[in-house]
């Protein structure tokens, strides 16, 4: 179970990490932006509203049914629950993670405000 719970972790850490970095890989792949639009409305959902996250459930339950106390036992648990769960005052992280989602949201906004006016361009050529 200790290596569920590790695999979870790993699992967590590299959904933050898209959903930090994803705008830098989905410029001209729809699919992949509209996939990335959905995670970060999920993560300012999970930040801001009262839902526990899905991946924290499943790390906590697999910790407990391996015996694990939590930053005591497996180094590598040890550092994966440090760099998913700062030691940082639930407001900061909060704020921290909405205004992350925002910038990347913000990131689209701009992509599709460019694109509206290149297709205005290019409509105005036409005439």
């Amino acid at each position: 179970m200790a290596t569920a719970a590790i695999l979870v972790l790993l699992v967590h850490l590299a959904w933050i990490v898209v959903v930090i970095f994803g705008a830098l890989f989905t410029r001209g792949r729809p699919v992949w932006s509209a996939m990335h639009i959905l995670a970060l409305l999920w993560g300012i959902a999970v930040e801001a509203g009262p839902w526990p996250c899905p991946l924290t459930l499943a790390e906590q339950f697999f910790e407990v049914r391996a015996g694990l106390a939590a930053y005591q036992d497996s180094f590598l648990l040890h550092t994966l629950d440090a760099i998913v769960y700062p030691n940082l005052p639930g407001w900061l992280v909060t704020l921290v993670g909405v205004a992350i989602c925002a910038f990347n949201l913000g990131i689209y906004l701009w992509r599709f405000r460019k694109h509206l006016l290149r297709r205005r361009g290019l409509a105005d050529l036409t005439r």
